[in-house]
Parts: C-alpha cells; sequence; structure tokens
C-alpha cells in the first residue's frame, strides 16, 4: 500500500497571500494529497516553521508575498527566505514549493497568483521522481 503524502503550507499573513493558498490548496485536493495550513506574520518566518516541522510532513508550500519598498531590506529578506528554503529542502531531502512572491507592487502580486498551484505542482510531481 502506498504511503497517503502529507504537505504542509507555511502562510505569511502579511500582504495578501489567500488567492496563493487557494490556488494551491486546489490542486493538493485535486492530487488527493492531505496538507495542513500553518499561519506565521511573514515571509521571513517561512523557513523556521518550516525546519521546527521537517520531520512531521512529506514536503512543504511556501506562501508569502514581499513587496519592494523604499529600502534595501526587500533584497535581504527574499534573499534571505531562498536560501533558507533551499538549504532545508537539500539538507532534508524534501520537496519545498516556493510560492513567495517577489514583487515591485501589489498590482504585480496579484497577478502571480497562480504561483501557489505551481509550487503545489512542483511538490507533487517531485514524490513521483525516482
Amino acid at each position: 500500500m502506498k504511503k497517503k503524502i502529507k504537505v504542509c503550507i507555511v502562510r505569511s499573513k502579511y500582504n495578501e497571500t489567500s488567492q496563493l493558498l487557494k490556488t494551491a490548496t486546489q490542486e493538493l485536493k485535486k492530487k488527493k494529497i492531505s496538507y495542513k495550513v500553518i499561519e506565521v506574520p511573514g515571509a521571513f518566518e517561512i523557513p523556521v516553521v518550516i525546519a521546527r516541522n521537517i520531520n512531521k510532513f512529506d514536503g512543504f508550500i511556501a506562501l508569502g508575498s514581499i513587496i519592494r519598498g523604499d529600502t534595501p531590506n526587500f533584497d535581504f529578506i527574499s534573499s534571505a527566505i531562498t536560501n533558507g528554503l533551499i538549504q532545508l529542502s537539500i539538507l532534508s531531502k524534501k520537496p519545498i514549493g516556493n510560492a513567495v512572491l517577489t514583487c515591485l507592487n501589489k498590482k504585480q502580486a496579484k497577478l502571480r497568483v497562480k504561483k501557489g498551484y505551481e509550487a503545489a505542482i512542483a511538490v507533487s510531481e517531485v514524490f513521483n521522481v525516482k
């Protein structure tokens, strides 16, 4: 019997991410993959929450939205999150779909809500790779 895959979606509450969540969960339901959603204050907290839960799930989806402001903070936060996620994925040998948007403005973020779906596809397809 095939093991039931469990995915954890870690979703930032900062900026609007509900549509990212909707597109990701629709795809997981379609593929009959069970999931749990954990909400965090901001995107910067996503890697640490994944690290704390790394042994409880088979894969993860990171959902967040970072909008460029007037300071270089955008670049530092974006790089730190991306580096944290890839390091966790490699060390744990578990897929982490990255749908942490890095956008220049809110309009751009709204146009990229399909990235939640794409992250769910990426994670689900990794389970089929030998």
